[in-house]
């Protein structure tokens, strides 16, 4: 497992990368777009097997919710995927624009669910330091 400011800087690498995606969604480049959502799928995949392979030395509880919060989550945006890919292939203006709505909405709770997990890992740092704090200062008394 990579040290925690190495992953640190991994996520400030991918936040970077978001923030240009958004940008040229916001110019409406469609070859951009298009070249990374399938750079994105390539990453997710890889992300996926990595954090799968890290987890590895967890403890069984620990793995097991991992697994079953990262199999709903998995699950969630595959539907949404496949859902925006079968209303791709709908050409009424309409349901065109309801559908963009929706592919927004979708994106919208995307962002919250990442959100939620950087709280979620930030909280996780916050623990690792005070129990690391903690379990130092034990030792150092007891070495006394």
């Amino acid at each position: 497992m990579k040290p925690l400011s190495e992953q640190l800087t991994e996520l400030g690498d991918r936040a970077k990368k978001t923030e240009d995606f958004v940008a040229a969604a916001r110019e409406r480049n469609r070859a951009y777009l298009d070249n990374q959502r399938s750079a994105l799928q390539a990453s997710m995949s890889s992300t996926k097997a990595k954090a799968q392979a890290d987890a590895a030395g967890d403890r069984d509880k620990a793995q097991s919710w991992w697994d079953d919060t990262r199999a709903a989550i998995d699950d969630r945006f595959s539907a949404m995927r496949a859902e925006h890919a079968d209303r791709r292939a709908e050409r009424d203006v309409k349901k065109a624009q309801r559908q963009a709505d929706d592919a927004e909405a979708d994106a919208v709770y995307a962002v919250q669910v990442a959100l939620s997990v950087l709280d979620e890992a930030e909280y996780a740092i916050a623990d690792a330091v005070l129990a690391r704090a903690d379990a130092d200062a034990m030792a150092t008394s007891q070495g006394s």
